[in-house]
């Protein structure tokens, strides 16, 4: 029978190579991109993923869904931005503030919804999210329907002039690196398999001694901060923050792009945010419904790749086996 100390044990060393290797060739063509491709898009993408991965660690690895992530990611654009730019703080700061305030909202919204599970869990995380949006629409440092706009970007450490797009870009790209080792290193350590137990049986993890509304609290104060940096980082690359990063679309995108991508992965959200900032970028110059063809898309990829691009590619390799 399974113990205590069983869900203790270190990371899976299995393909353990494989991942590193494929780790370091993405972070290669990470860093040689901008020069091939447009730097503001590949910026997009990577705070994107990093939303996506954030959320993943949420529903793919505790089994809680959350249809109020953005919440976490327009609410702490809006701290990043008006730190920023009404208060003059250093954009690193405004950053700070901003996923600090985000770990607090998901203090409160985990204090709020973890005591209920399912369809309850995730109806409650929409209401208090939809809460944010009517805030944001009415309080008066958000400018409404405007919005923050003109944010500057300033120095990074009052060394590095963040208004040059390389040096955004690689700034953007350092924090994506950053929040997704802080993510990899979760999931790899005894926090995160006490994670997985509880998102296959909690029952089991209770009876086995563990506390399982705490650590359900803490990944989702964690999986919100890291959402409310990608958000802030979000508003110093656009320059903006409006109600857009705060409405429930926001959140049903976060959902598609990890379920497209593949739940439960480490690479699958990046993947899924990859290819959903492509397709909007690509059909925004056509005379094509961006959502239809997204929305065929997903139907498509759901019936073809039921683990998602990612979760079938791993699926599949020699002596993977099928879950």
């Amino acid at each position: 029978m399974q113990t205590r100390d069983t869900l203790h044990e270190g990371i899976v060393m299995s393909g353990g190579s494989p991942k590193i290797l494929l780790a370091g060739a993405g972070l290669l063509l990470a860093v040689l991109a901008p020069f091939v491709l447009y730097p503001v898009f590949l910026m997009k993408v990577l705070c994107f993923a990093l939303f996506a991965c954030a959320f993943n660690l949420l529903i793919g690895f505790a089994g809680l869904l959350s249809f109020g992530h953005a919440a976490f990611f327009g609410g702490a654009a809006y701290i990043a931005a008006h730190t920023v730019k009404e208060w003059g703080w250093a954009p690193e700061a405004g950053l700070l503030a901003a996923t600090v305030v985000a770990g607090l909202m998901g203090l409160v919204f985990g204090l709020i919804a973890i005591r209920r599970q399912g369809i309850y869990f995730a109806m409650i995380t929409l209401a208090l999210s939809q809460m944010v949006f009517f805030l944001a629409l009415q309080l008066p440092f958000t400018h409404g329907e405007d919005g923050i706009q003109g944010v500057p970007r300033g120095l990074l450490f009052g060394l590095f002039d963040l208004s040059q797009p390389l040096t955004m870009y690689y700034a953007v790209l350092a924090i994506f690196v950053a929040g997704f080792a802080l993510i990899w290193r979760t999931v790899h350590s005894p926090f995160g398999q006490v994670l997985k137990a509880i998102r296959e049986n909690e029952p089991r993890a209770v009876s086995l001694g563990y506390r399982t509304d705490r650590y359900k609290l803490v990944a989702f104060v964690l999986s919100a901060s890291l959402a409310g940096l990608a958000g802030g980082t979000k508003a110093l690359v656009f320059q903006l923050a409006s109600l857009t990063d705060v409405t429930w679309q926001m959140s049903g995108e976060v959902v598609l792009m990890t379920l497209l991508g593949g739940m439960g992965t480490l690479f699958g959200p990046v993947v899924g945010a990859g290819l959903v900032v492509t397709l909007e970028s690509y059909l925004a110059s056509t005379s094509l419904p961006v959502p239809v063809v997204i929305g065929c898309i997903f139907v498509v990829c759901v019936l073809l790749f039921r683990r998602g691009i990612v979760g079938e590619l791993m699926a599949r390799l020699p002596g993977k086996g099928n879950r």
